[in-house]
């Protein structure tokens, strides 16, 4: 009857140890029923109970993913710093002090000229819709279709029905307060990104004790292999998106096209997601640049989706060589997964969390299989 209990032999894989002959599990006594029910009943409260906390605080767990990310994204640059003789508290402050300068500077120099922007779009905003609605494709398309006499009858029926009027002031008090909430969140993700930025490596220790001490070794490795691939992926990432913002700036300098400073702020934010943020943000900007004549249009479509094919075969292979590949198809899937299930943040981190699990997959299920 013992043998039943007994496990099967195998070879360790991965600095595992090989499992003793003598290491035989004692059988689990039979519990009386109503011992069981007992048990059943708190096993279901306590999954009930964690359902309950993961839906009320999604935002936190996605503030925490967040600044994690921030966090190794960072941490190439800490290693920099202290590889040049710093310890690691002051190459942690170096680093934040840093990026605040350079992002204060940066939203100095930006947030002047979109807020004059911005208030001109506001002021503009009739005369841009009428010289859309005049232009000559337009009344083509609204002779064809009327499409204006449509908008005319929906706009009628959408103010004179109450309560879809009361849903729209509802939906601004909706959008304040999420407004609010996206501050707080940001200052929240901030802090906790120097805190894990700081202690990074004692995060890491810890994690290593909660594996057996005959696998530490291995389990090191390969943490430390994840997490710097994860951060050379998110500085990569940005370093792209940057010249990505930077190639549309000029364009549209060199095209004068209205508000570039707030279409740039656009770019270089949508750049961030992977695969199709650039697209989106070429394309935005494109129908921006409709209100100068097609040909305007056309000029900065076919130069900037032109860049975004040097980009994906020169620059981004370059930048991205020390972050971990992932294939295509993996990439693509893991993009659209990701932004489905969490959204942007998901679309984010999707390549990374793609890359990690191919690192654990290979370094781990495959070279046990491999040893068997």
């Amino acid at each position: 009857m013992n043998s039943l209990f007994k496990p099967p032999n195998h070879p360790g894989a991965l600095d595992e140890l090989p499992e003793s002959e003598t290491d035989t599990p004692q059988p689990i006594p039979a519990l009386h029923p109503i011992s069981m029910g007992f048990l059943g009943t708190i096993g279901v409260g306590i999954a009930l109970a964690g359902y309950y906390l993961l839906t009320n605080v999604g935002s936190l767990i996605t503030w925490i993913s967040i600044a994690l990310f921030i966090a190794l994204g960072l941490d190439p640059v800490v290693r920099f710093l202290m590889r040049r003789g710093m310890n690691r508290p002051l190459a942690v402050t170096s680093t934040m002090v840093g990026l605040l300068a350079i992002f204060g500077g940066f939203m100095a120099l930006i947030i002047p000229t979109l807020i004059a922007q911005i208030t001109q779009f506001i002021s503009r905003a009739p005369e841009i819709v009428d010289n859309f609605l005049n232009s000559p494709w337009v009344k083509q398309i609204d002779a064809q279709y009327a499409v204006s006499a449509r908008i005319n009858t929906e706009v009628e029926r959408f103010f004179g029905d109450s309560g879809a009027v009361t849903n729209v002031f509802g939906g601004v008090l909706g959008v304040s307060q999420t407004v609010a909430q996206s501050m707080f969140g940001v200052l929240i993700v901030l802090v906790l990104a120097i805190y894990f930025l700081a202690s990074l490596p004692g995060m890491m220790s810890f994690s290593l004790r909660l594996v057996p001490r005959s696998k530490r070794t291995r389990a090191d490795q390969i943490i430390t292999r994840i997490t710097r691939s994860v951060g050379n992926y998110v500085m990569g990432q940005a370093s792209v998106a940057v010249l990505n913002a930077l190639v549309a700036l000029i364009l549209m300098t060199l095209l004068k096209v209205p508000f570039a400073a707030l279409l740039t702020l656009l770019v270089a934010m949508l750049a961030f997601i992977p695969l199709v943020g650039a697209v989106i943000a070429g394309v935005l900007v494109t129908l921006v640049t409709l209100t100068l004549g097609w040909q305007t249009a056309l000029i900065y479509a076919i130069c900037y989706f032109g860049y975004l094919q040097v980009e994906a075969y020169f620059i981004s292979p370059r930048i991205m060589n020390k972050a971990v590949a992932v294939p295509g198809a993996v990439a693509v899937i893991s993009v659209i997964a990701g932004g489905t299930l969490v959204g942007i943040t998901g679309a984010l981190m999707a390549i990374p969390v793609a890359a990690s699990a191919m690192i654990l997959l290979r370094e781990v299920f495959i070279a046990r299989q491999d040893r068997l």
